[in-house]
């Protein structure tokens, strides 16, 4: 089975602007998803990128009309400024890594449960209550959030190595098999298109 790295941010709007198109071509290809939650600010310093805040004024114009024009073309909901952003991402992204091991529920709903309550439900994914609530409504329970606490703060720190070692400087971040690499959720029919060929 072909399987997709998948390396993004419980922060990142743009990971949250994919929605659940991953999901749905890697079904498409009968693909299985890597999913690799790491700590996006620390991955921009390490490879060469500028966190949001400390850009230029006109990247950071910029990217505010973007983000808006690609929310609007997708139809999604989206807070340019949510209440609760920057947060810790670490809570969220330990739930993520304890889901994977566990199984039980939906993992890519969990992520996009994630992110939708950053960006468009102005709830803080480092809130304990809220990360309850996404693990259950992605089928897994809430207890979830008290396990693995080590293990998740390891894989975590693991996978924002491993990004950098594979040439990862941004979110979403898909690899496949053969190390093709496609940056951004506007990548994704790129991908779709690329796993046709396997």
């Amino acid at each position: 089975m072909t399987r997709i790295d998948y390396f993004f941010a419980t922060l990142s709007p743009y990971s949250y602007l994919a929605g659940t198109r991953l999901e749905e071509i890697a079904a498409k290809h009968g693909a299985s998803i890597n999913y690799k939650p790491l700590d996006i600010v620390a991955l921009f310093g390490r490879t060469g990128g500028t966190p949001p805040k400390e850009r230029h004024i006109s990247r950071i114009e910029y990217r505010a009309q973007e983000l808006l024009r690609q929310s609007k073309a997708l139809g999604m909901e989206f807070n340019l400024k949510p209440a609760h952003w920057p947060t810790n991402a670490a809570p969220s992204s330990y739930a993520i890594i304890a889901a994977v091991q566990d199984g039980s529920g939906d993992v890519g709903k969990l992520c996009h449960s994630f992110l939708r309550a950053c960006w468009a439900e102005e709830k803080d994914i480092a809130d304990d209550s809220v990360i309850r609530d996404c693990l259950t409504q992605a089928g897994f329970d809430p207890k979830l959030a008290d396990t693995g606490l080590l293990a998740g703060a390891e894989t975590y720190a693991a996978n924002l190595e491993e990004a950098v070692d594979r040439g990862v400087f941004g979110a979403p971040f898909y690899i496949t098999p053969d190390d093709q690499r496609f940056w951004g959720q506007d990548r994704l029919d790129d991908l779709d298109r690329h796993l046709a060929t396997f």
